[in-house]
């Protein structure tokens, strides 16, 4: 099967990264002992919007930036890689404020019919209308989650995709 498009344009991107690119090794451990939560939204470029540079954050996306999806991922974070601080980046305009949970579990089982149904009924898809008050329902969950360590320290943001602001609501 010949590569597609973006698999040619994914192995170009890549062959002048490697060339430009200072061999550097950074620890695993993420120097700012700091892993940020956030929305796979592709207009959101997380590095540039926090300031952050490689090796000092743990960034974890999924859909929403919610933080049940991610709990996995900071559970060891956490307990193998030793981040102490969590935060918790929702942003306007989030796809995930675009449908409801059931519409979206009728759609799906509509377009692919009963056979997957029990497969669409076992994702929480976690949509949300307000992101300060979605933001401050994960930070809740965390705090409560047994395997999220009490001492960590928690910050929560809503992040303005028009002017680019951030603001801090937990």
């Amino acid at each position: 099967m010949p590569p597609s498009t973006l698999t040619a344009e994914f192995a170009a991107a890549n062959d002048s990264f490697s060339k430009l690119r200072e061999p550097k090794m950074l620890p695993v451990v993420p120097s700012r002992h700091v892993a940020v939560v956030t929305c796979m939204d592709s207009r959101i470029d997380v590095f540039r919007l926090l300031g952050l540079k490689e090796g000092e954050a743990h960034i974890i996306r999924n859909g929403g930036g919610r933080a049940p999806d991610a709990i996995r991922s900071l559970v060891a974070s956490q307990r193998a890689l030793e981040t102490r601080e969590i935060a918790i980046f929702h942003h306007t305009d989030c796809g995930f404020t675009h449908f409801k949970e059931p519409e979206l579990r009728e759609k799906i089982k509509s377009a692919e019919g009963p056979a997957i149904a029990q497969y669409v009924d076992s994702i929480a898809f976690m949509p949300f209308e307000d992101p300060a008050v979605s933001v401050v329902e994960d930070i809740e969950y965390l705090k409560a989650h047994p395997l999220i360590l009490k001492e960590t320290k928690f910050s929560g943001w809503v992040h303005d995709l028009e002017s680019g602001k951030i603001r801090q609501v937990a």
